[in-house]
């Protein structure tokens, strides 16, 4: 039995694939637009009166940037596999602890290795999870280059902002989006 790789594909078909292809992205209803809005604005907005009212003064840190990905994710396709209840919490727990272990283990000596392992690691623990969240990648990322507030928080960066962040946009998420008559969240849990 002689089994032999395939051809490698030619250049041209190679940069035939980043052509893309269909339609584009559908047109959006006013509706859907609203309802995206509103979950934004009062998920978002939760998390920075917050932050605000009990974390700012004790230098502690409730809202990071990659919520604001989530935000687009769980009010903006709250129908996408990527923005349920387990990818929400999961992705961004796993990838709060990779990214605190990397900055922790290379972080001082090699951020820049730090950087790219922690986010890199995350995709792949999130794969493995069933957690995969975009926005997680984020927060790995944020665990290594963020402030020193960030780096003094340790792996409490998992429990505040990461879970405790996250748990008040999914908050948002079931009372928003099922106000919707069109909208059903979460379409699965686990």
């Amino acid at each position: 039995m002689n089994i032999s790789a395939p051809p490698p594909p030619s250049l041209r078909h190679y940069l035939r694939k980043m052509r893309g292809g269909g339609a584009g992205m559908p047109a959006v209803s006013a509706g859907e637009i609203f309802w995206s809005w509103l979950g934004g604005m009062l998920g978002i907005g939760l998390l920075a009166w917050l932050h605000e009212r009990f974390f700012a003064p004790a230098d502690l840190v409730l809202i990071i940037g990659s919520f604001g990905a989530s935000a687009v994710l769980v009010y903006g396709a709250p129908g996408g596999p990527l923005a349920q209840p387990r990818n929400l919490i999961g992705g961004h727990i796993i990838s709060a602890l990779v990214g605190v272990g990397m900055f922790q283990w290379l972080g001082e000596g090699l951020p820049w290795l730090a950087a790219a392992a922690a986010v890199a690691t995350a995709i792949a623990c999130m794969h493995i999870t069933k957690t995969l969240h975009p926005p997680g990648g984020a927060t790995a990322l944020i665990a290594v280059i963020g402030s020193p507030q960030i780096h003094q928080l340790g792996f409490f960066y998992v429990l505040v902002p990461a879970g405790l962040g996250a748990l008040s946009l999914l908050l948002v998420a079931l009372l928003v989006n099922n106000l919707a008559p069109t909208r059903k969240y979460p379409l699965f849990w686990w």
